[in-house]
């Protein structure tokens, strides 16, 4: 039996006074006439336990907030945009309205039932977090695949930079090659600067450092781009694709968007046009959390751009290659084209040495270290005649 109901039946049964039943039961004389009170009133509700929670809430979060946090929620998730409390706050303030705290708008969030329960996979405090500092300090690259409506497969390429997380390129492509990289890495310095660095993956496209044995050493176009600009170039390491997490976070994002506006595009130049007008929302309409809520263009704007030394050191490549005569000749790939170096006949299946270095090459024989031939590469013809560079008798 509740004290509440031991306390009134003392009183209104047994006709004990309140000062005595207070004091037998350690309750308050207040308490007691108040619960005699609710019970001449309210009968046997009078027993029911009762809510402490105050009848006035002067400090709740007004109407008008709660209907401008969820309309901007239900419109960002429809239109396929991010719609954390973060940017929630962003849009609600630029419509006019006082935005209430983040932890607010999470909780009215989760309240209205705007909020579906994910389990992590991992903890935040798992992951090192990284920035670069200035605008071009580091920009990072991926490409990603789309589908348009008749079922082919085109593939997307970025260029973001690091610090603002501003997408400085964004195109449709109907597949990335190494020369599609050169070029729109060309395109973007020429609007944005040369960065100081760039962040990939190992594709091939980017590095052939992986590649096979015949290759491995050497520089395709865009590596050798990046050494003649005195860029450093940054590679993360195999199946780690958080190092790459900025670019990687927005190729999701901008699918989600991609799915939200309706049947997929008809061609590429559609597909195209949507991606023109992703990029201009991202980079000028959309805050980002980690940026305080700026948008990406804001932050990239901010601080003065960073780019490669003004004075970079020797940038001159230099390697070893391994190699068999075959067919009188070697070959060689340099800045991502293959040529073939002449050597002769006669020294088929003759296993050879090319020491490189830049443009100047000397072929060695492996066994004897006999000197076969030195020349200086000519990148106007892809074949190095016998009679180019031959050595001093």
């Amino acid at each position: 039996m509740s004290k509440a109901r031991l306390v009134i039946t003392a009183v209104v049964q047994q006709h004990r006074s309140v000062a005595e039943v207070a004091a037998s039961y350690g309750v308050s004389r207040s308490w007691a006439y108040e619960l005699v009170a609710r019970y001449r009133v309210e009968g046997e509700a009078a027993f029911e336990p009762r809510s402490r929670r105050s009848r006035t809430s002067p400090r709740a979060v007004p109407g008008e907030v709660v209907e401008a946090v969820l309309a901007q929620r239900d419109r960002l998730t429809t239109s396929g945009h991010d719609a954390g409390p973060e940017t929630i706050a962003w849009h609600v303030e630029q419509a006019g309205v006082h935005a209430p705290s983040r932890a607010t708008i999470a909780r009215v969030l989760t309240r209205h039932g705007r909020v579906v329960p994910a389990p992590k996979k991992k903890p935040k405090a798992a992951y090192r977090r990284f920035a670069a500092e200035q605008p071009n300090e580091c920009w990072q690259s991926d490409f990603t695949h789309v589908t348009l409506a008749d079922g082919t497969g085109v593939e997307v390429i970025t260029w973001l930079d690091d610090h603002s997380r501003m997408v400085l390129h964004l195109s449709a492509r109907p597949r990335i090659t190494g020369q599609v990289v050169l070029d729109t890495f060309r395109a973007t310095v020429a609007e944005h600067g040369c960065p100081a660095a760039t962040l990939t993956d190992n594709g091939m496209v980017y590095t052939v450092r992986h590649s096979a044995i015949g290759v491995r050493g050497g520089r395709n176009a865009f590596e050798h781009e990046l050494a003649v600009l005195g860029v450093v170039q940054k590679n993360g390491r195999g199946n780690h694709p958080q190092t790459q997490g900025k670019v990687e976070r927005f190729q999701q994002t901008l699918k989600t968007w991609l799915t939200r506006q309706g049947p997929p595009p008809e061609t590429i130049t559609d597909l195209q046009a949507l991606l023109n007008r992703f990029r201009v929302e991202y980079n000028h309409h959309r805050p980002h959390r980690s940026l305080h809520r700026r948008t990406p263009a804001a932050a990239y704007t901010a601080r003065p751009k960073t780019g490669p030394p003004s004075e970079p050191a020797d940038r001159t490549h230099t390697r070893v290659r391994h190699d068999k005569v075959n067919n009188g000749k070697i070959t060689l790939r340099h800045a991502g084209t293959l040529y073939s170096i002449g050597l002769g006949r006669h020294l088929n299946g003759r296993a050879v040495t090319a020491l490189v270095h830049g443009l100047d090459i000397t072929v060695i024989d492996t066994t004897t270290g006999e000197l076969i031939r030195q020349l200086t590469l000519d990148t106007t013809r892809r074949y190095q005649p016998q009679n180019q560079g031959l050595p001093e008798p």
